[in-house]
């Protein structure tokens, strides 16, 4: 084995760190790769990568009139989302990795690993990548270090997270969350490799949560092999972030500035398919209004010393589902995209540029398509899958907000929860308190669509839209936020408030526009936080006025609004003991505080 590969520099000078050293001397006696290679960071290494899957056939380079400095990679038909049933939360105990997370021994689970890994990178180069979550040097973010055996990984982690010599720099002695990948191919000599490795009988994306460790095997497929994401952010950091008194959570953060000039920011969690980057992201229809990305889909939270809530995005990039992005449904996204980005299974333009599904209102006369096979429109098959991404700097967003980068966070006056729901739930509604409001997290549920389950309409929980992420049992998650409502005086919290952009009316209509207009709706809640929105007392929280929200210029029915803000006793009784029973499955661990709130909200609601 070339431990270190000549154009790369020793181990101890790139590093002091020992604990960094040996536990890389560890995986390479483990994994037995060829080569070992030390990531900087730099563009010299990301373009060197690139042009070595592009001569490998992983990637295609694209038209740089069209597309400067951007690929397409087209990954094996069976390696295209994340592996929920493969991804395990292994915890001493299985009560602490609770009923929503799969659950394994850590020491059966190790020595399965431990076998899995075991030669796994024979024939292939092991890259060492230490990166950080979260601006260097800021209090909110943390270090982790991947080791992987797929340059596509190496790449993607690049735009993702700050990467490189700085990082180390940073860490010095420190600890760091140490992240195994590997796509589970070895190669013998002389075999020719896959254009996309990976192992389609062995998959497994563990994390061992006392450990602070990830170890995935089989996928070379976004968060599977880009540990930093899901993984780390959300998984392991919701676990640091129980223990130290701070939060991890799946949700975006803008800035909205008034057009006097006053800005807040906002935080907001959403489950899949319920308009998140479209809102991180959003152009308001309202004059003089003006919203900034901060992120898309990860915030890390903790208090600063005054008290104030402030909150960093951990990410350095946009990993994003690409059908159903277009320059009408989110125009800034896609001028993130316009250099620098990867495309992973979306398709492929006779000029050398790339198409989704949703892209354009026409589709292109042909194309080849995800599958690498010639497409027409018509076609039985998508030209993109579903889950096609893309990959791309945040600094090329044309609203990312000026302190994105900054080391101290910025100061979070709102949170939003919300989800997909054609009735019941108000366009918006704000909770009484931190408590009330932690239980709008927990009742979020979402209507499932056609193109996630085959199944329409069919009630989703979702809490804090963490289902999938959080790494310990959720029970204790709630409480923990409970927690976090007592650390500081109430006026210092954010206010909470619960949206919901998809209601329907009798006909199946929606009856809110969406999309830009939603701008009205944080309009709304920028008054409440500022002390100026008109609001009415109801039993699930406060709702806007009939007048209470900016619709001017609106063509909406003169019923409408009554319709978005109704509150149904009889209905929201039903929600409340749904509510109940789905919540019997934390049993001893659902904190008494979140009864309570359930039993309050029926006896409001049975008030006349």
């Amino acid at each position: 084995m070339n431990i270190f590969n000549k154009t790369n520099v020793p181990l101890d000078s790139w590093t002091k760190n020992k604990s960094l050293q040996t536990w890389i001397k560890e995986m390479a006696e483990l994994c037995r790769p060829d080569n070992i290679w030390l990531c900087d960071g730099s563009q010299q290494e990301y373009d060197g990568l690139c042009q070595k899957m592009v001569e490998a056939g992983t990637m295609i380079r694209l038209n740089p009139d069209k597309r400067p400095n951007s690929y397409l990679c087209r990954s094996d038909p069976d390696d295209v989302a994340r592996v929920e049933d493969c991804t395990f939360i292994c915890s001493l105990k299985e009560e602490d990795a609770g009923p929503t997370n799969n659950w394994r021994d850590p020491r059966e689970m190790k020595q399965k690993l431990i076998e899995l890994f075991s030669d796994c990178m024979q024939g292939r180069t092991m890259y060492v990548i230490p990166y950080s979550m979260g601006p260097l040097g800021s209090n909110i973010a943390h270090i982790g270090v991947q080791i992987t055996d797929s340059p596509y990984a190496v790449c993607n982690m690049r735009i993702m997270t700050r990467m490189g010599k700085a990082v180390l720099d940073v860490l010095g002695n420190e600890d760091f969350v140490p992240c195994l990948h590997s796509v589970g191919k070895p190669l013998q000599p002389g075999e020719k490799d896959s254009l996309w490795p990976c192992n389609n009988k062995d998959k497994y994306i563990v994390h061992f949560p006392e450990e602070r460790s990830i170890w995935s095997f089989g996928s070379g497929y976004g968060g599977n092999a880009l540990l930093g994401k899901k993984c780390f952010a959300l998984r392991i950091a919701s676990v640091m972030a129980r223990d130290e008194g701070w939060l991890a959570e799946h949700m975006l953060i803008l800035g909205i500035t008034d057009p006097q000039g006053k800005k807040i920011y906002i935080a907001a969690a959403f489950p899949s398919a319920c308009g998140k980057t479209n809102l991180a992201m959003l152009t308001p229809s309202l004059p003089g209004w003006k919203v900034e990305t901060v992120g898309d889909d990860i915030a890390w939270m903790k208090f600063a010393e005054d008290g104030t809530l402030r909150a960093i995005n951990p990410e350095a990039g946009f990993f994003g589902v690409a059908p159903g992005t277009s320059m009408v449904s989110n125009r800034n996204a896609m001028q993130s995209l316009r250099e620098n980005a990867i495309f992973t299974n979306v398709a492929l333009t006779d000029d050398g540029d790339v198409w989704w599904e949703g892209m354009t209102q026409q589709a292109p006369d042909h194309l080849i398509s995800w599958l690498n096979c010639d497409w027409h429109p018509g076609s039985a098959v998508k030209a993109a899958h579903p889950n096609s991404r893309f990959t791309a700097p945040a600094e090329q967003c044309p609203v990312i907000d000026k302190a994105w980068q900054d080391p101290a966070g910025v100061p979070i006056s709102a949170i939003l929860f919300g989800g997909r729901r054609s009735s019941v739930v108000p366009l918006v509604c704000e909770s009484f308190d931190w408590q009330h409001g932690t239980f709008m997290g927990v009742s979020v549920s979402s209507e499932t669509t056609a193109a996630a389950t085959g199944e329409v309409g069919k009630l989703r929980h979702d809490p804090f839209a963490m289902l999938p992420f959080c790494g310990y049992n959720m029970g204790d998650y709630f409480k923990h936020w409970l927690e976090i409502g007592n650390r500081v005086s109430p006026e210092k919290l954010p206010k909470i408030f619960y949206v919901n952009w998809f209601r329907k009316g009798a006909h199946g209509e929606w009856l809110w526009p969406g999309f830009s207009e939603n701008s009205r709706v944080l309009k709304w809640v920028f008054e409440r936080v500022t002390g100026q929105g008109k609001a009415v007392k109801t039993p699930i929280g406060f709702v806007p006025a009939l007048d209470g929200l900016d619709i001017t210029g609106l063509q909406l029915a003169p019923d409408v609004m009554q319709k978005l803000l109704n509150v149904d006793r009889k209905e929201w009784l039903a929600e409340a003991e749904e509510m109940e029973k789905y919540l019997n499955i934390f049993g001893a661990k659902l904190p008494k505080a979140i009864v309570n709130e359930v039993e309050t909200l029926k006896q409001r609601l049975k008030k006349t």
